[in-house]
């Protein structure tokens, strides 16, 4: 039955990703932001969980990016269940076209046996969209002697536009090992500012990775001091819109520092060149976690747009009763970089 439940997810999820055009934003440090890549991370390290991520991009030019979420979730240990609730706006280029969305997300955990264990999950949401025409400078507002600060007699449509959305997710995971599935926006919801009708392209996410623990005079992967040593090799590939994108590298973890270097782009297809090398240096301590990452753009942007910047913060905290260790302690651990 568990089987046959895994099989017929993964076929509804292969069956939806197909995908029309546009592209959402994205965050380098994808494990540092759980919810956003992949409702069934809510809630996985069995815990409660609270953070949030910063990204600009682009700063050195007027149209840059600036993406802002926060989240949090926690474990219904009993149940089986989880929930989270993520918010995320993100602001770009001169117009100030904006996007911002609230989801609740759930996740049911599933122990397919001793070794694997399958999380489902879906998440509904609300979104707004929105621009600012007054920012732009049209034919009628110029003469011979430059600006002339008179309104423009340009009529444009809807300068905002709300809409419900849907997603859905799944992971599978052991001790070292994990694969993970999502897509975002299975309805194509109508996010047109126009009389046009703009429907929001699905976006498939598959990524994963295996942590290799490194040896130590005490255990493989942990020293005497219970410092963690490892290589986590990940990859996140997304397609949306016909674009195809690729992240591939890994995390080195010695506790409580984690360093990660990515390579992103797919030079191998066309018009889906090498885009950018991503450095991160994190900090991993008690129950937070911090990282910083930057963007070195390898593209025919160059880094005279000044790349991107990165920052993270995560917080994880107990939940339920007290005197119960946490399932995290009592079952085996997630190994997704910071689901601590």
């Amino acid at each position: 039955m568990i089987k046959r439940l895994v099989c017929l997810f993964l076929t509804f999820i292969a069956l939806m990703s197909a995908s029309l055009q546009a592209q959402d934003l994205q965050f380098s440090q994808y494990y540092a932001a759980p919810l956003y890549l992949n409702p069934a991370l809510a809630g996985i390290n069995q815990m409660g969980r609270a953070g949030m991520n910063y990204r600009l991009q682009w700063p050195a030019i007027d149209a840059k990016f600036e993406t802002f979420s926060a989240y949090v979730d926690v474990n219904f240990d009993e149940k089986n269940s989880s929930v989270g609730l993520i918010f995320t706006n993100d602001e770009a280029g001169a117009t100030g076209l904006r996007n911002s969305e609230v989801a609740l997300q759930y996740a049911y955990q599933v122990r397919l046996n001793q070794q694997y264990t399958f999380r489902p999950a879906f998440q509904i949401s609300y979104a707004t969209r929105s621009i600012d025409f007054s920012s732009l400078i049209f034919g009628d507002q110029v003469d011979e002697n430059g600006f002339t600060g008179n309104p423009s007699a340009e009529t444009f449509g809807n300068q905002k536009a709300n809409f419900f959305d849907t997603g859905l997710g799944g992971i599978i995971f052991s001790k070292n090992a994990w694969i993970g599935v999502a897509v975002h926006h299975v309805l194509e919801p109508d996010q047109s500012l126009g009389v046009v009708s703009d429907p929001l392209p699905r976006k498939t996410s598959i990524h994963g990775g295996y942590k290799f623990p490194l040896s130590t005079n005490y255990k493989p992967g942990v020293n005497a001091r219970g410092q963690e040593k490892s290589i986590t090799p990940t990859f996140n590939y997304r397609t949306q819109a016909g674009f195809h994108q690729l992240d591939l590298g890994a995390y080195f973890t010695y506790s409580p520092i984690i360093m990660g270097l990515w390579y992103r782009g797919i030079p191998i297809k066309e018009n889906n060149r090498a885009e950018a090398i991503v450095a991160m240096l994190g900090l991993q301590k008690n129950n937070f976690a911090f990282g910083y990452s930057f963007d070195f753009t390898l593209s025919d942007l160059g880094i005279a747009t000044g790349g991107a910047h990165e920052f993270s913060l995560t917080y994880s905290f107990k939940w339920g009763d007290p005197r119960k260790p946490s399932r995290n302690v009592r079952e085996l651990q997630c190994p997704v970089p910071y689901m601590f």
